[in-house]
């Protein structure tokens, strides 16, 4: 039975690397009165809720703790960050077997719960496991989201301002598509404060653009492999941006955002989930923003969505 949400609550299911850094990055936003963590791994939990508890006197009063299902009814939003890590060499499609298994232990028990808030997926492979979770709750739609590709979105704006020299949150771009090995970087609808990319490049010196694009589109998607060869896992970039949707649903603040959420007709993609900018609000996805894509980004999109179909028709839910 839907209960009453507490809009000042969240919690989070996982406390890996993704996870804590996420918990840590939303006691620093203030966001949240109440920030409670579930790990399979309970004293995992509570050492991680202990330690980021002590950085409260310096953000201000809220409460973190370890708990369980039984806690989580009331949250306004419920974040699920676990599931098995990407390992060096393997795609975030290689996990989908292994943590659609999790998730089907995880989003029944959050369901068993009362949860009446948006439940916003982050685990790999995001899109398939949104797709799993919507199957799975039974929830409406428009309350399951993925953090999709916010992050590569971000990432892309970054690459931008670096090889402009120019503040990135001037830069209007998008990744779409897949959060993976498929994703499309939306050039044709890409701009520097309403300027179109190619005019803003040459303004700053840069003249070989089909080459400039291929290198940073390439770089985006190549990141976190590189990154995960590193140091084995991405964690900072993601709690950023899992932080940046909160702050969206929170203060139901309308913002567009390329959240990974389940598609009925957009571009002719139908029942599955991937990423396109959203109206993200209060109560999750108020509606999908078209925006123009050229042949070859649309083609591309298309092809995005059945390679995620063929995957989504291989799991029993």
């Amino acid at each position: 039975m839907k209960g009453p949400v507490n809009p000042r609550k969240a919690a989070i299911i996982g406390c890996g690397f993704v996870g804590s850094a996420t918990a840590f990055a939303l006691m620093q936003s203030r966001l949240f009165s109440e920030i409670v963590l579930l790990d399979a791994n309970h004293d995992k939990a509570d050492g991680e809720a202990k330690d980021i508890a002590h950085g409260i006197p310096f953000a201000g009063q809220m409460k973190i703790y370890a708990g369980d299902y039984g806690d989580i009814g009331d949250s306004s939003i419920v974040i699920v960050t676990a599931g098995a890590n990407q390992k060096p060499d393997e795609t975030r499609l290689d996990l989908v077997h292994k943590n659609v298994g999790i998730y089907k232990s995880i989003i029944p028990q959050i369901v068993e719960s009362g949860f009446g808030g948006v439940l916003l997926i982050v685990s790999n492979p995001v899109d398939i496991l949104t797709y799993a979770a919507v199957k799975l709750s039974g929830f409406p739609e428009h309350r399951v989201i993925g953090s999709g590709t916010v992050l590569d979105t971000a990432r892309l704006k970054y690459a931008l301002g670096e090889h402009l020299s120019v503040d990135s949150r001037s830069v209007h771009s998008f990744i779409i598509g897949e959060h993976g090995d498929s994703e499309i970087a939306a050039w044709s609808s890409t701009n520097v404060s309403g300027i179109p990319v190619n005019d803003f490049c040459e303004m700053r010196g840069h003249f070989n653009h089909q080459e400039s694009m291929e290198r940073i589109a390439a770089n985006v998607k190549n990141s976190a492999y590189e990154i995960i060869a590193k140091k084995q896992a991405t964690y900072y970039g993601i709690a950023m941006s899992v932080k940046r949707i909160c702050e969206c649903i929170v203060r139901d603040e309308k913002s567009i955002l390329p959240v990974s959420s389940m598609l009925h007709g957009l571009y002719s993609i139908d029942d599955i989930a991937l990423s396109m900018p959203a109206i993200v609000g209060a109560e999750g996805i108020e509606t999908h923003v078209p925006i123009s894509l050229d042949e070859k980004e649309t083609a591309a999109l298309l092809a995005s969505a059945k390679t995620l179909k063929e995957v989504a028709k291989s799991l029993e839910l």
